[in-house]
């Protein structure tokens, strides 16, 4: 893991817009219409030689793949594991159904909508060796090319994995998450191997609290999470924590987010995970105050934090003074050496979906290099 050692380095949270051409094959594979696989394969690796590129005139150190092979940071798994062929899993997101005329526009984002959640319905197991491998080495390739502080790739947790699709096959929920995690092993092992950061994505230590797990008291939902750090640091046991970071996320959706969990009844079992890094929403309304919560909470020693100082969801395009300012508060509260720069999170989560205009997501971009540029100034001199 990248740290900072003169000056604070910048990086994302890990999906990128799509070109136009590539998000119609990938609406087509989705839908069942058949891609010429050959073709498909072809046009994401000129895809990540692309973002990488853009990445890279942007002033982001920390770069990745913009995960341009997957249809989502998290759905992409049913291509790649056996044991999901159920029927389709629904959702209630607790905030959206406060206001659901708002609930209706959401689920009808372009991508949202054509996501595929199968249920499990079998024993879960590997199926596609080899796509894990094919994205390093696109990344690998791709960074030849330009000049980068270091890489990293993004995977979707257990956790997650358990959210998004039901188990409708193993008989009660600590057996079905350890299966996924002895699964996804596979794939979090071959990003490293392959000499990458490796970011496990946890929207449901956050987010799941008012999805998943929206019946339980917020001390069962704690013992719940607990489990889903208990799977993940199984699941990556082989990994050194140095070439770990994860993603704690509340839901990547312009909602009213009112029923998010507070950040301080989670950050102390979020500190449990065994990766270094931890990036963590920390730009948009519903979360900029928690900065607060580190003036009581500790950082454990060895941590570090990638709080988004750039929102995922609006195309302002903040001010490189209030991205220095945002920078400069972690700073000042758990040491200069333990900030990264990073968004809030990503920018195509779902293929399709377009808050945030593509050239606009590189303007972010850069905005927040310049303000990193300008908080190193203040703490590095």
């Amino acid at each position: 893991m990248q740290r900072s050692r003169d000056r604070f380095l910048t990086t994302h949270t890990g999906s990128l817009p799509r070109p136009d051409d590539l998000i119609r094959m990938m609406y087509a594979k989705e839908e069942g219409v058949p891609v010429d696989a050959s073709a498909l394969a072809a046009r994401v690796r000129a895809a990540v030689t692309e973002v990488v590129r853009k990445q890279a005139d942007a002033g982001v150190d920390l770069i990745n793949d913009g995960e341009m092979s997957k249809p989502s940071y998290a759905t992409y798994i049913k291509d790649r594991l056996n044991g999901f062929g159920g029927t389709g899993n629904t959702f209630v997101y607790q905030d959206l159904s406060d206001f659901p005329r708002l609930e209706k526009r959401v689920f009808g984002d372009p991508g949202r909508s054509r996501r595929k959640t199968p249920a499990c319905n079998a024993t879960i197991s590997v199926r596609d060796k080899q796509a894990p491998q094919t994205d390093a080495d696109n990344l690998k390739t791709a960074l030849k090319e330009v000049k980068a502080a270091g890489g990293f790739m993004s995977a979707a947790s257990p956790g997650v994995v358990s959210l998004f699709f039901r188990n409708d096959h193993y008989k009660d929920f600590e057996t079905y998450i350890y299966a996924i995690a002895n699964a996804m092993r596979h794939e979090y092992e071959t990003v490293a191997k392959a000499g990458f950061v490796l970011q496990i994505d946890c929207p449901d230590l956050a987010m799941g609290r008012h999805i998943q797990y929206s019946d339980l008291s917020l001390p069962e939902f704690r013992k719940r999470a607990q489990l889903h750090i208990e799977a993940l640091n199984h699941a990556v046991a082989n990994i050194p924590t140095e070439q770990l970071r994860m993603h704690l996320c509340w839901g990547n959706y312009e909602g009213p987010h009112h029923r998010d969990v507070p950040l301080v009844d989670i950050i102390d079992i979020v500190f449990m995970a065994k990766p270094v890094a931890i990036s963590l929403e920390a730009a948009n309304p519903r979360h900029a105050h928690e900065w607060m919560v580190f003036e009581t909470v500790k950082l454990p020693a060895g941590k570090v934090l990638i709080p988004g100082v750039i929102e995922s969801k609006s195309n302002f395009i903040e001010h490189p003074e209030l991205i220095a300012q945002r920078i400069a508060r972690y700073a000042k509260l758990v040491g200069r050496e333990n900030v990264i720069a990073g968004s809030d999170c990503g920018y195509g989560t779902w293929v399709g979906q377009a808050a945030v205009d593509p050239d606009v997501v590189f303007a972010k971009l850069k905005a927040m290099a310049e303000g990193a540029a300008l908080a190193s100034g203040q703490f590095w001199k």
